[in-house]
């Protein structure tokens, strides 16, 4: 789910990386252009393990590889391209609280905020609109990320965590749109979504695989573990107007 806190003018080229991290964890990685009048934040859902600690997401600082999604997808030649599928997957008053922590990662503050009654902790700009959530009750158990951008960066580096999923035999890839506050039963996509996968996954059959393994077209040390070389990568574009939903491989 891409999800801002004030209405934007426009939200393009979004592409976004999952990977199971081990122990538990799952890499998330996201990057989009943007347009905006004001300061604002973009939320994003994670279906973590109920109940953790509030350091459970580890914010991962991508700013020396503003490149890293233009990486990826050389690694997907277009002589070589194939026929993508574009469907989704199927997949009372509280007391004041200690305001949530702030991290730096690179060009932007993030926090993670452990369930939605926390948002009450973090600056009203960066909320989403009071009732927002009502209309969500499958977030109900999330936790969320919350990167908190400028009016005047009309992108940023890409951000990337990781964080304690649920379900270990899924990954989770936030697809959902609010842009305007307010829940719309379709969007208007404009997604490459990409991961890799282990062997404890089935093959991502509907997904565009890479024809070379990672480390052929990645700069490994510049991507802090998020990527495992040896393995190959897989890609998925989402266009036009589709199901307002998130996507799980």
């Amino acid at each position: 789910m891409c999800c801002f806190s004030r209405p934007v003018e426009s939200v393009s080229a979004t592409n976004i990386f999952v990977r199971d991290a081990g122990a538990g964890r799952q890499f998330l990685v996201y990057s989009m252009s943007y347009r905006a009048s004001e300061d604002l934040a973009m939320v994003l859902p994670l279906p973590v393990v109920p109940g953790g600690p509030e350091d459970a997401v580890k914010f991962i600082d991508l700013h020396g590889y503003k490149d890293f999604f233009r990486d990826l997808k050389s690694g997907f030649p277009e002589k070589e391209r194939r026929s993508i599928f574009r469907s989704l997957s199927k997949s009372d008053a509280m007391p004041a609280a200690q305001t949530l922590a702030v991290v730096n990662v690179g060009s932007f503050e993030a926090s993670f905020v452990p369930q939605i009654k926390d948002f009450t902790r973090l600056d009203a700009r960066f909320r989403l609109p009071d009732g927002v959530w009502d209309k969500l009750p499958a977030y109900a158990r999330f936790g969320f990320a919350v990167f908190k951008l400028r009016k005047d960066a009309d992108s940023v580096h890409p951000m990337a965590l990781s964080f304690p999923r649920v379900d270990p035999a899924k990954l989770f890839i936030p697809t959902v749109h609010i842009h305007d506050g307010k829940v719309h039963p379709t969007a208007h996509f404009d997604h490459s979504l990409y991961c890799q996968v282990g062997s404890q996954h089935r093959r991502v059959a509907d997904w565009r695989e890479s024809p070379q393994a990672a480390l052929s077209f990645m700069r490994l040390p510049d991507s802090q573990g998020l990527i495992d070389g040896n393995s190959h990568c897989y890609l998925k574009q989402l266009s036009g107007n589709l199901k307002n939903q998130d996507t799980y491989v």
